[in-house]
């Protein structure tokens, strides 16, 4: 897998409803330097943003793998928990703040959006 172009947490209510109440943490890969093993069921819906999402789950335990927008197919947006070692990618910062609980906890000591953040670029090359 390549470095992520990105790595952070997101309180949209969708990400609150994937992560049973809490943030999402995530990383941004390549797409194509992502290899998922087994079968993976996807769900379309409209994300916070407007943008069309794609999620993939596994479809015998329903844990959520990632996904990726179709602005965006060329990205792909992993959940750090799927990771063997989730230590390695700690998130640089958290978006979608406007919409966090009153009691999330929110690291302010790293770059903060209350919305969507511009579109993430890969390193030229990678994509």
């Amino acid at each position: 897998m390549a470095e992520p172009v990105a790595a952070r947490q997101c309180w949209c209510r969708l990400c609150q409803y994937l992560a049973a109440g809490s943030a999402t943490t995530n990383i941004i890969v390549p797409r194509d330097a992502v290899t998922l093993d087994g079968a993976l069921s996807d769900y379309a819906s409209v994300a916070d943003s407007g943008n069309a999402m794609h999620r993939h789950f596994c479809p015998t335990c329903g844990t959520p793998i990632g996904g990726y927008a179709e602005v965006r197919p060329h990205l792909y947006i992993l959940r750090v928990g799927t990771l063997d070692d989730p230590d390695r990618y700690p998130p640089q910062g958290t978006i979608w703040t406007a919409t966090a609980p009153a009691w999330a906890l929110i690291d302010r000591d790293k770059p903060c959006l209350a919305g969507q953040p511009p579109a993430v670029t890969p390193p030229p090359g990678t994509a």
